[in-house]
């Protein structure tokens, strides 16, 4: 056994009364991050993100949820909404419709497919050790009108919260959904999510990461797309200590496409990685992925994209592009996009950038009377903002942009 994951291993305590089907997944979790345990900045998937700390200090689960109140947090208007704190469903807190509810309440054969794509060790220790989740069914042909929203709360530090989640859209059916994750304190989430889209369903995914300051986030999201089905997903992360966001996404229907966008805003000694690996499996699918980053103070952020169009998977048209701000000397961002091509018949691209704010812009804005840092956050919120107005539906734009504000000012005012 892994020395760091030991005080999980030994903490482990499987509920009462649980299908034997999810005893058996709790099990193979267990068993597999015992064998892996952290996994090392020695290897490519994770060299840009110092789980030091993490694997010293063990953060083990709560026994029970604890208090929260949503009135202090600016929430976006939305359908309905599930509230999760610290991993649990909170029902007095929370505005069920349109088939959303918790994973705990979900179809048994809805809640094995949130256990069906462990892709590392985090992963496999969230199925172990989860508290809970949601799940979002929507039936083939239904239309679901206006977002759904999810808010994951952590009420307080010094622990670590698992969750397992679900999402599956009928053939034909439609929905918006928004995941919004904020706490207090010194706190590790650790988050997993099963997309699968039906033949010609179309799903739009925001996720707003706005954790406390010394939060580690860790997410891992596998989507599969049939035929004809359509992913949107942008991903924006504005707070937390250490963050990733990572999704995977099968194209396995032909004429499926996904759209992978996503920013990051990072000061101090924040660190974030945004990950996205498409694997393209049949004909004419298409991927377009915009990933914006800034880093200010002795922050490091990193993306690290990689497209795989399989063989067999003709007229492929898959396009990547990173672009990031640095802002000071001590602040750094690596990005790595990556393309492999095993067919003849595709058109496939990838760029990226790293630079400073354009000084001939600042001088532009100083000459209008501007004073310099408000010139650096106008700058900054326009790059961003490239990134923020591809984001689906439109209608939650105002408060992607009002969160971006309020972000821009701290890294003004630190």
């Amino acid at each position: 056994m892994n020395p760091e994951a030991r005080p999980y291993v030994e903490a482990f305590a499987p509920p009462a009364g649980e299908p034997a089907w999810l005893s058996r997944a709790r099990r193979r979790g267990l068993e597999r991050f015992a064998a892996e345990g952290f996994p090392s900045r020695r290897g490519e998937g994770w060299r840009y993100l110092d789980l030091g700390a993490l694997a010293a200090r063990p953060l083990l689960p709560r026994a029970a949820a604890g208090a929260a109140d949503l009135r202090g947090f600016d929430l976006p208007e939305a359908g309905s909404t599930l509230v999760l704190v610290d991993g649990r469903f909170a029902p007095d807190l929370s505005r069920l419709g349109a088939g959303l509810g918790p994973l705990s309440a979900a179809a048994p054969d809805l809640a094995e497919a949130a256990f069906a794509q462990p892709s590392g060790p985090f992963a496999a220790l969230g199925a172990a050790l989860f508290g809970d989740g949601f799940a979002l069914d929507v039936p083939p042909g239904a239309v679901l009108g206006a977002p759904v929203a999810v808010v994951h709360v952590a009420s307080s530090g010094g622990a670590s919260v698992h969750t397992r989640n679900v999402v599956r859209l009928g053939a034909g059916s439609r929905a918006s959904l928004i995941e919004i994750f904020v706490g207090a304190g010194g706190y590790w989430r650790n988050d997993a999510t099963a997309l699968s889209l039906g033949e010609g369903a179309a799903l739009d995914r925001i996720v707003l990461v706005e954790e406390a300051a010394e939060a580690v986030h860790l997410n891992d999201t596998a989507a599969t797309l049939a035929a004809a089905a359509r992913l949107g997903s942008f991903v924006m992360i504005l707070g937390g200590r250490t963050v990733r966001q990572e999704l995977r996404v099968a194209v396995a229907g032909e004429d499926a496409a996904c759209r992978l966008d996503g920013a990051f805003v990072l000061a101090g000694d924040e660190e974030a990685n945004i990950v996205a690996a498409v694997d393209h499996l049949a004909p004419r699918g298409a991927t377009r992925e915009l990933v914006k980053g800034v880093a200010a103070g002795r922050a490091h952020g990193a993306f690290q994209g990689r497209i795989v169009v399989h063989e067999g998977a003709q007229k492929a048209d898959a396009h990547q592009l990173s672009r990031n701000l640095i802002l000071g000397r001590r602040a750094a961002i690596d990005t790595k996009p990556e393309l492999e091509i095993y067919a003849d018949d595709v058109k496939c691209a990838h760029g990226a950038s790293v630079g400073d704010l354009d000084e001939a812009a600042m001088f532009y804005l100083a000459s209008r009377g501007i004073a310099p840092d408000e010139a650096r956050r106008l700058l900054v919120e326009g790059f961003v903002g490239e990134a923020v107005e591809r984001a689906e539906p439109a209608a939650l734009r105002p408060y992607l942009r009002r969160r971006l504000g309020a972000r821009l000012a701290k890294l003004e005012a630190a």
